[in-house]
């Protein structure tokens, strides 16, 4: 087993990578022994969308949400708030 990860439900993620798991089949009993580390749900995207089920779908859309919603005015920000407008002609404004 590469790797364990067990959803909590305030969205977070207890994973264990490269643990070691026993088994009691006729007791239906797992273990899982190792590092356990508390990620969040997108530290662990994309390689973790198989996992998930339907109790994860309010996480999983949130996240989404927070990154379709980057703007408040709905404006896709370039970035390029240092350059200047110089017009529509730029010959004449590098003639000034």
């Amino acid at each position: 087993i590469e790797e364990v990860n067990m959803f909590k439900d305030d969205g977070s993620v207890l994973h264990f990578a490269a643990p070691r798991v026993q088994a009691s089949v006729a007791a239906n009993t797992y273990v899982v022994a190792g590092h356990g580390e508390n990620k969040s749900l997108q530290e662990l995207l994309p390689g973790i969308i198989n996992q998930l089920g339907p109790d994860n779908l309010a996480s999983l859309k949130r996240i989404a949400e927070g990154f379709a919603g980057g703007s408040k005015d709905g404006k896709k920000d370039d970035g390029d708030e240092d350059i200047p407008d110089i017009g529509e002609n730029f010959e004449d404004v590098s003639k000034q």
